[in-house]
């Protein structure tokens, strides 16, 4: 039997950045395989970068990492929240990346002598990848990072724009997203920014079916019948992209306003409704929580939300799975200086979450929050580096070992009770030092751990380079630490539990990357669980409140 052509559906923005291609081309994958299809979805990002690995999360915001290990953008983590399929490697590739493979190729004779060029090579290296999924998937989102006009993008929209020659018109469609801007002092919108990106992108060769249109309202349809007119595509192919409570509102959206029968109308395929009872159930838990708790997320790059992405994502999911609002409460650790200024923005809190990062900035700040949650049996959870405050705390107060700390922090520490894993210490590539992926864990039974996960053998995915120093485990438990998981093949620790709390765990894991609104990840769930019965109130609002104490820099 003859194999049904892979459809493509090309995501590229317009005028400004972070409009939100990434929730887009999640929404409209959510609604795709709510009608039936298997769904792919990858992002191009045209930095030089190999990958985001290395780059600050002020620059560049969260790094997500998939079960083999890829760090990749952001984005993927929408994806995965979204839709069915886990990402991988493939479901990523920068300039960098391709680049580099035709070096490469070229040092090894495989152009046969040929002059390598942007065109064809670097495009068709770039559309191989892209087909690359075709085989696991009836329908590929490929999204384009940056914005149209952008210089280190060219190459990309030159491939994309190829691809319906390659495979057909009907087999190709181009979705656009792109900003309305309200002028506060004409009282109006403005669709000029709109046409000028069309314009632009018409230009590279590529005419956009579908515009998604963002704006701070819904789109008159005398204002999406001029759209359409000077952009060159139908009206009923104008969607409002009115910004929304809660992002997991934005598949129902799309579908009222007709997105996916336009979709499904260019790529000339049928389907059946979309069954999309999970979604409704979503928005009507995040639209009527019961009961409200706060969370303190203490870190140190609070000044940019996104750098905590599928952390934040995971709180709410929390919410969703206890029906109630989740209030986060953004504390930069390095203004913490001391226990006075902890109780001050920590006394009314119904949890703290410590959550990872790299280098000592704030570090002190944030094994002070570790002490008072401890101290005042307050719900705790550590994450990645927050497990390892946990151990500093703990060594330090309860062991009796003055100065305790990591060695990436006080390489002349006397107890270095954190340490840099032993096969690391002479790896010189940034990219190639930490742990990352999926690994085993074997859970303690009878640990809080274990009542959430309810299973011994688990796996999660890691972002890490340093490791709890077993030559210190036997002393921390002897004063009363308890070790609730492993990773056996390599003996390191990979849980944490302070006895006689009502819930403080600590993993040096990210559980946050395989959370889901409609699966909440068990230790989110179980964390805002504990943090209702320490602090909740009635709720009479929908929306989640933000209090930031960052200073602005």
């Amino acid at each position: 039997m003859k194999k049904r052509q892979t459809k493509y559906i090309f995501i590229t923005g317009g005028v400004v950045s972070s409009l939100g291609k990434g929730v887009a081309g999640a929404s409209i994958g959510a609604l795709l395989e709510a009608r039936g299809f298997r769904v792919a979805i990858m992002k191009l990002d045209p930095y030089i970068n190999v990958d985001p690995g290395t780059m600050s999360p002020f620059q560049h915001g969260e790094v997500f990492v998939t079960d083999d290990g890829t760090e990749t953008d952001l984005d993927l983590g929408h994806y995965e929240r979204f839709i069915s399929t886990k990402t991988s490697k493939a479901n990523n590739f920068t300039s960098g990346q391709i680049y580099d493979a035709v070096i490469s190729k070229e040092r090894r004779g495989e152009y046969l002598g040929k002059t390598v060029q942007v065109i064809p090579h670097i495009t068709d290296e770039m559309k191989s990848r892209i087909r690359a999924l075709e085989d696991k998937a009836d329908i590929v989102i490929a999204e384009i990072g940056g914005t149209v006009g952008d210089i280190e993008g060219l190459p990309f929209f030159e491939a994309i724009r190829q691809f319906q020659f390659d495979v057909g018109q009907t087999n190709t469609l181009y979705i656009h997203l792109t900003l309305i801007p309200y002028i506060s002092a004409s009282g109006e919108l403005k669709t000029k920014p709109t046409q000028h990106s069309v314009m632009k992108l018409r230009e590279i060769g590529i005419q956009p079916q579908i515009l998604i249109c963002r704006a701070e309202e819904e789109l008159s349809q005398s204002m999406k019948a001029k759209i359409a007119l000077f952009c060159n595509v139908k009206e009923d192919a104008v969607i409002s992209g009115v910004t929304l409570p809660h992002v997991y509102s934005i598949p129902l959206q799309f579908h009222s306003e007709g997105l996916d029968d336009r979709i499904l109308e260019y790529l000339d395929i049928w389907a059946a409704s979309p069954e999309l009872r999970r979604w409704k159930a979503i928005q009507k838990a995040l639209s009527s929580p019961k009961k409200k708790t706060v969370i303190a997320v203490v870190g140190k790059y609070v000044h940019l939300k996104d750098s905590y992405k599928s952390l934040n994502e995971a709180l709410v999911h929390g919410g969703i799975a206890n029906n109630c609002k989740v209030e986060l409460r953004f504390v930069d650790s390095e203004e913490l200086k001391d226990r006075n200024e902890v109780k001050k923005w920590l006394k009314d809190v119904g949890g703290v979450l410590v959550p990872g990062g790299f280098g000592d900035r704030g570090i002190e700040g944030k094994i002070l929050a570790a002490e008072y949650a401890r101290l005042n049996k307050i719900p705790y959870f550590g994450i990645c580096l927050g497990m390892q405050m946990a151990v500093i705390e703990w060594a330090r107060n309860m062991c009796g070992m003055k100065g305790a700390n990591s060695t990436e922090f006080n390489k002349k520490t006397p107890y270095p009770v954190v340490c840099l894993m032993e096969e690391q210490e002479t790896v010189v590539d940034m990219g190639a030092t930490m742990r990352l992926g999926a690994y085993p864990c074997k859970v303690k039974k009878g640990t809080m751990a274990y009542k959430a996960y309810k299973n011994v053998d688990i796996s999660e995915r890691h972002r890490h380079r340093f490791e709890v120093n077993n030559k210190y485990v036997e002393e921390m438990t002897k004063a009363g630490l308890i070790i609730a998981g492993r990773y056996v093949k390599g003996s390191l620790v990979e849980m944490v539990e302070v006895p006689d709390h009502p819930w403080f765990v600590g993993c040096q894991f990210h559980p946050e990357f395989k959370s889901r609104p409609v699966d909440c990840h068990p230790l989110f769930k179980n964390f805002i669980k504990a943090a209702l019965v320490n602090f909740s109130e009635d709720c009479d609002e929908c929306e989640i409140s933000v209090h930031d104490m960052s200073k602005k820099r």
